[in-house]
């Protein structure tokens, strides 16, 4: 079967939600009948017994019989037999049991078919497996992006220009196909990621969410050799950038108050780069981010923007790729963690072997499978600013 998404995924999951809902709507209206042609019998059954001044049918049995769906037939009975017509119990009690019952019953009818339109769809529509949706899109012999995570069928990733940042993470390694996510102390995790890029951690619990995103502008700035771009904010506004660190000045931190002091030895070795990383890590945050952003459309996104919530603690996952269908996007997500752990691709948990999250699909609040976001959240970082 060839792959479908979008609207097919919806289409579908309503013809399922709907057979699913009628079905037990059968097995409930079978039960409700046979319920009321009991309580009807047991009244009709009652009223001869009265005539004939045998053993009665205990009143709370009749009362029963309403209570667990009988109401129906209980009051046809009562109105049939001209039985309990005097008895308060029955004239109002059996009234007031059929209203709960009705109110019940219009709840459950909306929790059963509420799966029915796209909007509640966002949080219920099937995964779709191999069998339903053809090959994975996850090649497991790739040991880059653009080699490990195929588009689906009909897509064509964006153009990219050599020496961008889509390029650049295109072209990044990855771990082995099924690697755990590493973190800071040694430990791993699985469950929540598609593939592990093959990117520096460190030994402290330091390089989480903001600052994997920071490493990868980093990491790309450098590689173009454009190391006047590497300039990130502490949370306090203090612009930290990499060309004045390697010259040999360190960061001064005293509360609030923030300065370039010297102590440092000039060197733009790797070992030096990774500790003006650590020190961006340290005072940077979803909340300077999210002061070096700005707001962008779902219809413009591209590699390198980032869904937010600034705060201690927020969260931001990265756009690693984008590809397009007849005008429409789909994007891979990409984050780090906490506590410190490895820049990995996330899952869509809407498509077995697809990680791509697609433009229709998307709803807000925006749920990624460790965090959701708010509408709003969506911004470009100004770092690729010239």
């Amino acid at each position: 079967m060839k792959y479908q998404t979008g609207a097919f995924v919806l289409q579908k999951s309503i013809r399922d939600r709907t057979k699913k809902g009628i079905r037990e709507m059968r097995y409930l209206g079978s039960y409700v009948l046979i319920i009321n042609i009991t309580a009807f019998v047991l009244y009709g059954a009652d009223k001869y017994k009265a005539k004939r001044s045998q053993w009665r049918i205990p009143e709370k049995s009749l009362i029963l019989a309403a209570l667990l769906g009988g109401s129906v037939g209980a009051l046809l009975g009562m109105a049939a037999f001209h039985h309990k017509t005097r008895r308060p119990l029955f004239t109002v009690g059996i009234p007031v049991i059929l209203l709960l019952q009705l109110i019940l019953a219009g709840v459950g009818a909306y929790y059963v078919f509420q799966g029915n339109g796209p909007e509640s769809l966002k949080d219920s529509i099937p995964l779709l497996t191999n069998e339903s949706a053809g090959e994975s899109l996850i090649v497991p012999e790739g040991m880059t992006l653009a080699e490990r995570i195929a588009v689906p069928e009909g897509y064509t990733r964006t153009p990219a220009t050599e020496g961008s940042l889509t390029a650049f993470l295109r072209k990044y390694p990855l771990e082995p196909d099924g690697s755990p996510v590493r973190l800071f102390d040694g430990k791993t995790k699985q469950g929540s990621h598609a593939a592990v890029f093959s990117m520096h951690l460190g030994e402290a619990d330091l390089q989480q969410c903001a600052d994997s995103v920071i490493r990868v502008y980093a990491e790309y700035f450098r590689s173009i050799g454009r190391d006047d771009k590497i300039a990130f904010h502490f949370v306090s506004g203090f612009l930290c950038d990499w060309n004045t660190y390697k010259s040999g000045k360190r960061v001064s931190v005293n509360g609030n108050q923030v300065s370039w002091t010297g102590g440092g030895a000039a060197s733009d070795s790797d070992e030096a780069f990774e500790g003006y990383l650590n020190t961006v890590f340290n005072y940077a945050s979803t909340l300077s981010m999210k002061e070096e952003s700005s707001p962008i459309g779902l219809s413009d996104i591209q590699t390198g923007d980032i869904f937010i919530k600034a705060g201690a603690p927020g969260h931001v996952v990265m756009v690693a790729d984008t590809c397009e269908k007849e005008g429409k996007k789909a994007f891979l997500l990409a984050q780090g963690y906490m506590p410190a752990q490895q820049f990995h691709v996330l899952k869509n948990d809407l498509h077995e072997g697809d990680p791509w999250y697609y433009e229709e699909e998307v709803r807000y609040p925006f749920r990624t499978p460790q965090y959701t976001f708010e509408e709003g959240s969506l911004m470009r970082p100004g770092y690729l600013n010239e």
